[in-house]
């Protein structure tokens, strides 16, 4: 089981997954449109294609023992600009592949497909998907599911990945850290919402580890649940002279849910250890050392970015039918 193809393998979590897998001397193939990247020079074996076209990857998946799929548009603002696009991409395409290979693939959910519930909640918890990202992923979800395969639900993730694939600046964390240092500023909404928050180093651990599993299970993914205000008070201990603004009212965002990792601490070695604090530091380091010439870019932000895609129609509304 040496050769694994990444689909998606350029993107935030796919960086860091590839060079993991490599490092442990894995056959890594990545395929991937570079839609949230410009080039990809890492060595590693690179095809240039879209997943919507079906043929393309029917073609090639018998080459390898192990998929790990994980294109998509991700978010809820970037898939908001399109929904009929968004549904293409991230279910569509899934299923059509699966439905013609009846592949075991590893896949990437996300914990917002549970929305805005009060308990701690569990793999067999009812879903609630707020969202077009969320409603689209569970649905995916449950086709990869069918067919035999395993998906992590992910929490919201945060952290540095590999040293190609670009940094997300539009992840609570990672924003916070960026207007921390740049306004000396942050502002909080409301601030009592729960989210289960993980690196994406850790993230890309378990992946690395489900190439050497065969199950056909879900699983929640978390270093630990927190309070939006309390990571706020994380961050007034790193930067001790951080204004905090809390605004009392309601946000747009109204997810609000904490989750049980016992079922994935049961069946995988991995436990996730990467904390805050850790990755605070290191884009803090980053961001100091003006390694990112503009952190206002749209590139580091999905919503802006998918927008600016967009607006180029012949990208998406003129392409040839390749289902």
């Amino acid at each position: 089981m040496r050769n694994v193809l990444i689909i998606g393998g350029a993107g935030y979590v796919g960086g860091i997954t590839t060079s993991l897998l490599k490092n442990k001397g894995y056959n890594v193939t990545v395929f991937d449109n570079l839609l949230y990247e410009e080039r990809f020079l890492k060595e590693i074996s690179f095809i240039f294609g879209d997943i919507r076209d079906t043929s393309a990857l029917v073609k090639i998946h018998e080459k390898y023992d192990k998929i790990i799929w994980l294109a998509a548009i991700v978010g809820d603002g970037a898939c908001a600009q399109d929904p009929d696009l968004t549904y293409e991409i991230n279910y569509y395409s899934v299923k059509r592949f699966l439905d013609l290979t009846k592949r075991k693939i590893i896949f990437p959910s996300t914990c917002s497909v549970y929305g805005a519930q009060d308990d701690l909640l569990d793999e067999k918890s009812p879903t609630k998907p707020l969202s077009v990202y969320a409603k689209t992923k569970l649905m995916a979800e449950e086709i990869v599911l069918k067919n035999g395969g395993l998906a992590f639900r992910l929490g919201t993730l945060f952290g540095l990945g590999d040293n190609y694939s670009r940094l997300r600046l539009d992840l609570v964390i990672n924003f916070l850290t960026y207007k921390a240092i740049s306004d000396k500023k942050i502002k909080i909404f409301g601030g009592n919402q729960w989210r289960p928050i993980l690196s994406v180093r850790d993230a890309a651990s378990y992946f690395e580890e489900a190439v050497t599993r065969d199950y056909n299970d879900v699983y929640n993914i978390s270093y630990k649940n927190a309070k939006i205000v309390d990571l706020a008070k994380t961050f007034q201990n790193i930067f001790p002279e951080l204004f905090v603004e809390k605004v009392d009212v309601e946000f747009e965002d109204t997810r609000n849910y904490r989750v049980s990792t016992e079922k994935v601490n049961h069946h995988f070695i991995h436990k996730p250890s990467v904390t805050i604090e850790n990755e605070i530091f290191r884009i803090k380091e980053l961001l100091m050392s003006n390694r990112i010439k503009d952190p206002e870019s749209p590139t580091y932000y999905n919503t802006h970015h998918v927008k600016k895609v967009m607006n180029n129609i012949k990208y998406f509304k003129d392409s040839q039918n390749i289902y």
